[in-house]
């Protein structure tokens, strides 16, 4: 078969303060024409890396491509002149990046950016370029495209975002699109329409894709041929078939099983390090837990119902008048009611923009509802005065989606820990606080020793931990869970699955879980709330709503789940 990109014995280093690192170790591997490849692997795999230098956009210093040939379309692009690369990088080869809100400008209109590709490449003027940015809007799917070319990044959803950046990618009709991480922090039914988008798009302008993702799901969808990275190494390559079926290394096992799944309900997720050591090497013995979850009963006893939310609404004004009154109001949270027992987890599950971050957020007054009561053992939290409710605070904490945002860059982590216990006097020296704060990092899965490190110095998942020990710093009973492994390795991700659990059977926490994974939520939850346009659709245990779900919503969800192979 035909190869449109022939990857031979590639090697990428970056000198850091700590001396250099081997991102990419002599790699080798073709993408054949007119097929998709799919490069998976986790965070620190080496697989964007390998884009980036394909695009020759490492930067230089501190990176370097010190060996190896990249050959696209019998040209070694790493021969070429930067002039010459300016002519194949966004007209013979395109990229889809990770993350769209950093990756388009925010002061110039979404389609004066995509036309400006079109400019560059095709020769033509802008008012041409712009009708032609409109036919491509429409192609990508985004709605009302003549009005759409003229909204700034910032007025488009996620989505909509996601689809503004392919649009851009294939405005000249690339011969190969490299797709970095494309749906990583897409809802189930948003990544749907993403993955079916660009299988479309192949088809039709006869494309060569790379794919790059850690999620093996995804990639049983879209891929024909998989590549496994692993530490940059290429561990495992071969069919979608081949490595789904019948996987060689212990690493791409691994990856296989830590993901949740639909299908099965374990006790504990499996992780990578079940199936092998830090050398890599495979385990002797494969110690993993099939055994499905045993359903808790309630027991009225020992499970009371700690908070009720009654008909809570939160509205957000939308429209003033001329004297600044407020004439529209849009109803982020409409007449929820909930109850969540002691030592059980509700799992809030639905698309972004559904109101379950605004949920969980009035129920601890970060976002004040409008109306309705939350009850928590009692006392309704909307009417405690703030005196009252910094002494709350204590039982009810919450851990937020994106642990960087949440730490303050210029505190060490151990510092970072000992906060809530000196605003809530706990412990009498610092010592004492000192010994607490390392004992939360080992029951978090950390060493102790790393007290004195600043968040940037630690990886998303590791940050994840410190975001938990933190929370559990004040001995809460009660915690909210906001999003807080959406964008985790599913490696990472299971760790951080597996943690909440035991910390839940050693001492006894109530969690609201939310997310937008239902895969993940039916794992982790005793029951599950679906949440649509500010409302509770339905609400069942876990089994029933996966195994019979009666909200249409609901089904389309659970159909939007990549089904893997």
């Amino acid at each position: 078969m035909e190869k449109i990109l022939e990857i031979k014995d590639l090697v990428i280093n970056f000198k850091t303060d700590e001396g250099l690192v081997n991102a990419v170790k002599k790699i080798s591997f073709d993408i054949p024409k007119g097929k998709t490849m799919g490069l998976v692997g986790e965070s620190g795999s080496g697989k964007s890396v390998t884009s980036l230098a394909t695009m020759r956009l490492i930067p230089n210093p501190p990176g370097s491509i010190d060996n190896g040939e990249i050959i696209f379309q019998g040209k070694n692009l790493l021969d070429l002149k930067e002039k010459e690369m300016q002519k194949v990088r966004g007209k013979k080869i395109s990229m889809i990046f990770q993350e769209p809100m950093t990756s388009l400008n925010p002061v110039f209109t979404v389609g004066d950016q995509v036309a400006e590709t079109l400019m560059l490449h095709e020769k033509i003027n802008k008012e041409e370029a712009l009708k032609r940015t409109a036919e491509l809007f429409h192609q990508v799917g985004i709605p009302d495209p003549k009005n759409r070319i003229k909204s700034y990044p910032h007025e488009m959803s996620g989505g909509q975002r996601q689809r503004v950046m392919i649009a851009m990618a294939i405005a000249c009709s690339p011969d190969l699109l490299i797709a970095d991480e494309p749906t990583t922090a897409l809802d189930v039914t948003i990544q749907k329409q993403i993955l079916e988008l660009i299988a479309d798009l192949q088809k039709r302008f006869k494309m060569s894709v790379l794919f790059i993702t850690h999620d093996l799901g995804v990639i049983a969808d879209i891929a024909d041929e998989v590549v496994v990275m692993y530490r940059g190494d290429i561990v495992e390559k071969g069919t979608t078939k081949d490595i789904f079926l019948n996987p060689k290394h212990p690493y791409t096992k691994g990856l296989l099983a830590c993901r949740p799944s639909l299908d099965s309900n374990p006790r504990r997720l499996p992780m990578v390090s079940d199936f092998m050591d830090e050398k890599g090497n495979q385990k002797e013995s494969e110690k993993i837990n099939k055994i499905d979850k045993f359903i808790r009963p309630i027991e009225e006893d020992k499970n009371p119902v700690v908070l009720e939310i009654k008909n809570l609404t939160t509205a957000f004004p939308i429209e003033k008048n001329f004297f600044g009154k407020v004439t529209k109001h849009l109803k982020a949270v409409n007449n929820v009611s909930l109850k969540v027992r002691k030592g059980r987890t509700l799992g809030l599950v639905g698309e972004s923009g559904c109101g379950k971050t605004t949920l969980g957020r009035s129920v601890l007054r970060l976002i004040e509802p409008t109306s309705g009561e939350v009850l928590y053992k009692g006392q309704d939290l909307p009417k405690l005065s703030k005196k009252e409710m910094r002494v709350l605070r204590r039982d009810v904490q919450i851990i937020f989606q994106d642990p960087y945002a949440s730490l303050n860059p210029r505190m060490t982590v151990g510092s970072a820990i000992m906060e809530p216990m000196i605003i809530h006097k706990l412990f009498k020296t610092k010592e004492e606080r000192v010994e607490r704060a390392k004992e939360l990092l080992v029951k978090s899965g950390l060493d102790g020793s790393v007290m004195n490190r600043y968040p940037h110095e630690f990886s998303g998942g590791q940050r994840q931990r410190i975001c938990i020990a933190r929370a559990l710093a004040v001995e809460p009973e009660f915690i909210i869970c906001d999003e807080s492994v959406s964008a985790l390795d599913v490696s990472v991700q299971a760790q951080i699955l597996n943690l909440l659990l035991d910390l839940q059977e050693d001492l006894g926490l109530t969690y609201i879980f939310i997310s937008h994974d239902l895969a993940v939520v039916k794992f982790i939850s005793d029951e599950v709330a679906v949440m649509n346009k500010g409302e509770i659709v339905e609400l069942s245990d876990c089994i029933s709503i996966y195994q019979n779900p009666q909200n249409d919503y609901t089904k389309k969800l659970l159909t939007a789940i990549p089904k893997g192979l």
